[in-house]
This record gives C-alpha cells, structure tokens and sequence, in this order.
C-alpha cells in the first residue's frame, strides 16, 4: 500500500483556522462596503436637500414680478363716444396737435 501524506476528511486545526480567517476577512470586506456605501448615499441625499431648501428660499426672490391685467374700460360706451367727440372738436380747433390727439385718443380707447 501506498503511503498517504495528510489527512482526508475534514480539515485539520489550521486548515480550520485559515478558512475561518477567510470567511471573516471577507464578511469584514463586505460589511465596510456596504457601510462606505449607505455614507455615501446619506451624505449625497443630505446635499440634495440642503439644495433643494437653498433653492425654495432664493425662488420667491428670482420670480419676476408681473404686472396686474390692465383693467376693462369703466367708461360707458355712449360716453366714449362724447369723449372721442370732444378731443376731434379740440383738435380741430387747434387746441390738440396731430401727436397730442392721437395719444389722447389711444388712452381713451385702450
């Protein structure tokens, strides 16, 4: 019969202990990589917010402001029909010039 040199079977003391060193650098290993990570994420998710509440406080102040809508003529219409009478009545008396009456009359009719 041949000589056989080690054991078969299960490992011996060492062979025990370098496997339990690998299974535990590697659970090691993998628990800094997913503890690096989820940092990560916070620290990238923190940012995100501290963004987005320095946007929603300098927003109102970037806003253009807008004019309110030009309000409808109150004027009745018969009334505007006097008005516009009246300014071609001065107008061609000279009291208005051509520029003067035609600005009159753009204001009253818009």
């Amino acid at each position: 019969m041949p000589l056989r040199r080690g054991r078969i079977g299960r490992p011996g003391l060492l062979g025990a202990m370098a496997r339990t060193a690998v299974v535990a650098g590697t659970a090691t290993a993998t628990s800094n990589a997913i503890n690096n990570r989820a940092a990560r994420r916070s620290a990238e998710h923190q940012a995100y917010a501290d963004q987005q509440q320095a946007y929603t406080q300098q927003a109102p102040a970037q806003q253009p402001a807008y004019a309110p809508p030009p309000t409808p003529p109150t004027a009745e219409p018969e009334d505007m029909v006097g008005k516009l009478k009246q300014l071609s009545e001065l107008h061609s008396a000279g009291a208005l010039s051509d520029a003067e009456f035609a600005a009159a009359k753009a204001q009253l009719l818009g």
